[in-house]
């Protein structure tokens, strides 16, 4: 459904992105994980055509992104971002009803019966429809990045783009998000999300894209890309990649980082997957 194409993109005349390529499954959940700088995010900001590239090619559904004005592009990507601080203390269903925008003949045009409907279907979707009267600017957190959700899920997308959706959420919103959008991708969502978190990706995706300093080292499934040595790499940092039994018979693969000054090499030593995860 997505291809990119030999990407080559960056700022001005500095090239950031060196001929990434990679394509994305209807209703796959798919992790880009790599450090800071390495060009996570100037490859989403080409898939949403807030910057054009130097050379290559973002396909959806068998059209070059280059040709399409930006209400086509709204239809087809919906970006959720790190954080949303609107000027007016807009209710939550206003905030929603927004993602219908890109279908709207123009700014000040009526929302339709039917918007309203897309709209409240979508809240439900995560459940938070009973926050629709609330002031956006009033929820926690986590529940305004659910709302963010719901709006971009009114936008009837192709695709759903995050950047680090959860860096600026405590540890029970993040796995609240998390869990959310997991959900949505069995549902047949297709998610592309930017994550600095390897856990994130071991319990979100199907399919991780490791980069390092502007091209692409490792694609695959989490269990295959997710590995000590790789996080070793692109972070420069000890990481033990390890299988944790969480109840009778079920394990789950964890990342724990080998802290410096400590006995790491007495850690390392007892960094032994076990049992079969499944990585969620």
């Amino acid at each position: 459904m997505l291809e990119v194409k030999d990407l080559h993109a960056g700022y001005d005349k500095t090239e950031i992105v060196h001929g990434v390529s990679f394509d994305v499954e209807q209703g796959q959940f798919v992790c880009i994980i790599g450090a800071n700088g390495c060009g996570k995010t100037t490859v989403l900001k080409n898939l949403l055509g807030l910057i054009r590239p130097f050379s290559g090619q973002v396909i959806i559904d068998g059209r070059d992104t280059r040709e399409m004005n930006e209400r086509e592009l709204a239809r087809c990507f919906a970006y959720i971002p790190q954080t949303h601080r609107p000027p007016f203390p807009y209710s939550v269903a206003d905030v929603v009803v927004l993602g219908r925008t890109p279908y709207l003949g123009s700014i000040v045009s009526n929302v339709s019966d039917r918007d309203k409907i897309i709209a409240y279907r979508a809240m439900c979707q995560l459940g938070i429809e009973g926050l629709a009267d609330k002031e956006y600017t009033a929820l926690s957190g986590g529940q305004q990045q659910l709302v963010l959700i719901a709006r971009a899920l009114t936008q009837q997308p192709k695709v759903l783009v995050m950047d680090e959706p959860t860096a600026s959420l405590d540890f029970g919103n993040q796995q609240l998000v998390l869990s959310r959008m997991y959900e949505l991708s069995r549902l047949g969502m297709t998610v592309l999300m930017v994550t600095h978190d390897p856990d994130h990706a071991l319990y979100c995706s199907d399919r991780v894209i490791v980069m390092e300093e502007g091209v692409i080292i490792a694609d695959g499934t989490p269990a295959d890309t997710i590995t000590g040595e790789t996080l070793e790499r692109i972070y420069d940092s000890k990481v033990c990649v390890t299988d944790v039994e969480v109840s009778p018979g079920r394990f789950v693969r964890a990342c724990i980082p080998l802290m410096m000054g400590k006995d790491v090499a007495h850690a390392e030593g007892d960094c032994k997957g076990g049992g079969t995860a499944d990585g969620r």
